[in-house]
């Protein structure tokens, strides 16, 4: 069963997550529909964040964990994607 694994916000308002098993990772509009989707040629994505200077590439993770050898050779690499819109710059740590 694919699950969420982690989301970052755009400066849309939109949400983006990551769904392991489910190969892709997934936007969602403030009101809760499904309004994009990036397919993968692999099952287990793991993680999404903005990044580039301009904050306007998704990069993308994926895992190899119980995969037998050989199966997805792509998987357990850094995928990126440009959306066509920006993500949120991230808080710096305070204390």
């Amino acid at each position: 069963m694919p699950r969420s694994r982690s989301s970052r916000s755009s400066r849309s308002s939109r949400v983006w997550g990551a769904l392991y098993g489910g190969s892709s990772v997934r936007r969602y509009a403030p009101d809760g529909a499904l309004d994009e989707v990036v397919e993968l040629p692999v099952t287990q994505v793991t993680a999404c964040a903005f990044g580039e200077p301009g904050l306007d590439r998704l990069f993308i993770t994926t895992s190899r964990e119980h995969l037998e050898p050989g199966a997805e050779p792509e998987t357990g690499a850094l995928f990126g994607s440009v959306p066509g819109m920006r993500g949120v710059p991230v808080r710096e740590f305070a204390g």
